[in-house]
């Protein structure tokens, strides 16, 4: 008998609205000489942004800080996984100088900072975090800074001590829809997320919060604005929406490309919910145009 042969169903065609057009070969080479020459990393080309090229360009970068690997293993992330019992994943004590000197050599007015998610750490990470906070905003008083942040593991302390570095814009993705955490961000919980916000929203309320998450990944338009009333509920400002790209065969398919029509959806029923921003479109990304983001937030 013939063993049955199972055919996987043809990728979804990646539509005209999904693509970048420009390339800057130059600036994105320069660029990363710079970032290599400090033993620096950045979220832009290890989760392959399809924004790098047009960021590098512009002279803007999100650094992703606390090594470039990550102990959990999330589905959509192409951010290379590590664990401490195979790598050596000590952090280097040279890494928030370093971020704050390439910060000021790229002579930014706004800085981004990212980390892989560090559990095997006592603090996740967050001393080493708030110090990058501090020396960028020593060498640069007059930039705003932005912190992306992992969770924590649900730690508060560790969020706290990163807000007492006083950062201007407080991060942290929910990524996708409840359901879908077990396949998406298997080590993660959804309420958990929702509760890092709300912290850092009482924590310090001059701050600005956001989150941001992905569609395209087989949740539901309802779904989708669940998630935007659950974030607008515990009071976060400003919420990203981008398409998930599938980064490498080993991460997740892509379920579905939306329309730049159900895009705008999200951002005009974002806005009637009450948010000071909504930043919604196939290409965007947590970080990209962040400094925009945060002035049109601010001044809402």
């Amino acid at each position: 008998m013939t063993p049955l042969v199972q055919i996987q169903p043809p990728r979804p065609r990646l539509p005209e609205w999904t693509r970048k057009s420009s390339t800057h070969f130059e600036s994105l080479n320069k660029l990363k000489s710079g970032l290599r020459a400090l033993n620096l990393h950045t979220v832009c080309e290890s989760a392959r942004c399809p924004n790098i090229h047009e960021c590098f360009h512009r002279g803007a970068a999100t650094f992703m800080i606390l090594g470039n690997l990550c102990t959990r293993g999330c589905g959509f992330c192409s951010v290379p996984k590590g664990s401490p019992r195979i790598h050596d994943m000590r952090l280097d004590p040279a890494e928030p100088a370093n971020v704050a000197r390439m910060a000021a050599e790229m002579k930014l007015r706004y800085v981004v900072i990212t980390s892989v998610n560090r559990d095997d750490l006592a603090d996740g990470g967050s001393t080493h975090f708030a110090e990058t906070v501090r020396q960028v905003k020593q060498a640069l008083p007059d930039a705003r800074v932005e912190v992306l942040t992992p969770d924590f593991d649900g730690n508060l302390d560790a969020v706290a001590r990163v807000l007492r570095a006083q950062p201007h814009v407080f991060n942290h993705n929910m990524e996708t829809v409840p359901r879908l955490y077990r396949r998406v961000r298997p080590q993660a919980n959804y309420q958990q997320s929702l509760d890092v916000l709300q912290f850092a929203r009482r924590e310090s309320p001059a701050v600005l919060t956001k989150s941001g998450f992905m569609v395209g990944l087989g949740e539901t338009p309802d779904e989708a604005e669940q998630l935007l009333r659950d974030l607008h509920a515990h009071e976060a400002d400003v919420a990203t929406i981008g398409q998930y790209l599938q980064p490498t065969r080993r991460n997740l398919p892509v379920s579905a490309y939306i329309s730049p029509d159900q895009f705008e959806h999200y951002r005009t029923f974002g806005l009637s919910l009450g948010f000071k921003m909504v930043f919604s479109g196939p290409l965007v990304r947590s970080s990209y145009m962040a400094d925009l983001v945060s002035e049109q937030a601010a001044h809402a």
